[in-house]
């Protein structure tokens, strides 16, 4: 396809569905609570990482579906971030998007920031403490609250809310690119065509992937040994993780102007699953050598695992948009809640994760089943705390645009009503005639 070939009625195609996209909120709350088992999984892997505490129960079936996950749940949700992005940007205009993006991700950050931060570190310190015997809540938070009198030093160590600052960051650049874009004049024209033309091309070209993947092993080639480096250490940013994530997120941009062809990209064909199974073999079987540098064939196997991870990543991604797609073709009460709900269970999750992680490290217990119960266990906190305090409160209108009705709560005060009406049935009738 060439540049004169690009659709020129972007904004029409804008305009003919504005209606929630409701498989792509379901992949992006796919993403973030996949994030919180991912966390769950820390403590349970053979191999210690530094984290708060390691289980008595561990297994590398762990350490593979870590791998696995690792590889595509965030360049999910960048992804989806640009492609929803761009449909409030024009939806909203210049000004009204900036200020929903200070409020929906500056203030998170910060606010989050500084609460969360200390409560995540406190877990650390009840971790060590474990292996003592002599964990104390009270101390452990008394200590975690207390590592603000070190700042600047760790400042940003110990969080997991460095994913709003690359998005704030990412999104920053790209208004600023689109800036200098209109500053082009009559080039505009072109370079837009050009752009939505390429777009267009590898959305249909049956080697798409290979393409893809192509720059993002290259920026995988400067990263650790367990393929996507987290960028957590410094607010200074980490190149290679920005080029990766702002690439997704400029691709679901652009993706946002012609919505027709997300589902080309995301199409389930048994090419793309192959590519897949041969992605996900090679960074398992490589990840040994990868962790390995002293390996007389580490160079070979970097090579090969920078390929792999970034032709998993790119299948994954559009392989789990595609099965959403066949999972939720219609609007549900139910995912819509989940992906209302996922934002605020991501950010509070961690702090509960390593508590919970911390008081069953211990256990004389399957690591499968302490798994379950810590995700389980988190995820039903967080939604808990979410229908109680934000859905409804200003911290719903902050993280998700607007205020809305609760839904657990109204559920459970309506069950009460109907058990206490059905053993109370005499009692029940008697009000109902003596109301007016």
């Amino acid at each position: 396809m060439t540049p004169s070939a690009a659709p020129t009625t972007i904004a029409a195609s804008q305009s003919a569905d504005n209606s929630r996209l409701d498989y792509l909120d379901a992949t992006r709350a796919f993403a973030l609570v996949l994030g919180i088992v991912f966390h769950a999984c820390l403590s349970f892997m053979p191999v210690f990482m530094g984290w708060a505490v390691q289980d008595v129960s561990t297994s590398p079936l762990v350490t593979m579906f870590m791998t696995v996950s690792h590889s595509f749940r965030m360049e999910t949700f960048f992804l989806l971030a640009g492609f929803f992005s761009h449909l409030t940007f024009h939806r909203k205009g210049g000004g009204d998007f900036v200020r929903s993006r200070v409020f929906r991700i500056a203030v998170p950050f910060v606010v989050g920031w500084f609460i969360l931060r200390p409560l995540v570190i406190s877990g650390w310190i009840m971790g060590s403490a474990s292996l003592r015997g002599d964990v104390d809540v009270w101390a452990g938070l008394r200590e975690g609250f207390q590592t603000f009198s070190t700042l600047p030093t760790g400042l940003f160590a110990g969080s997991h809310l460095w994913f709003l600052y690359y998005l704030a960051l990412i999104t920053t650049l790209t208004l600023a690119a689109r800036g200098l874009l209109a500053a082009t004049g009559s080039w505009k024209v072109a370079l837009v065509r050009w752009a939505d033309a390429i777009v267009a091309w590898l959305a249909n070209s049956p080697v798409s992937l290979l393409i893809l993947a192509v720059p993002t092993a290259a920026a995988l080639w400067f990263m650790g040994a367990w393929g996507m480096d987290t960028p957590d250490r410094s607010l200074w940013p980490h190149l290679p993780a920005l080029s990766i994530y702002g690439g997704f997120f400029v691709l679901g941009w652009m993706l946002s102007r012609q919505r027709e062809l997300i589902s080309r990209f995301a199409r389930l064909t048994p090419q793309r699953w192959i590519v897949a199974g041969i992605g996900i073999a090679a960074i398992l079987l490589l990840g040994a050598i990868e962790r390995d540098p002293g390996h007389p064939r580490y160079v070979a196997a970097h090579l090969g695992y920078a390929v792999g991870y970034a032709l998993t990543m790119w299948s994954l991604v559009f392989l789990t948009i595609g099965v959403f797609h066949k999972l939720c073709p219609r609007p549900n009460a139910f995912v819509r809640y989940v992906a209302d709900s996922s934002y605020w269970m991501y950010l509070i999750h961690l702090p509960v994760v390593v508590w919970l992680q911390v008081a069953v490290a211990e256990l004389p217990l399957h690591w499968s089943f302490k798994l379950a119960l810590v995700s389980t266990m988190t995820i039903a906190i967080a939604l808990l705390t979410y229908d109680l305090l934000v859905r409804s409160t200003f911290i719903g209108w902050v993280l998700n645009g607007r205020r809305r009705d609760r839904v657990l709560a109204s559920w459970a005060l309506s069950r009460v009503h109907h058990l206490w009406r059905d053993e109370n049935p005499m009692q029940t009738t008697k009000l109902e005639t003596d109301l007016p």
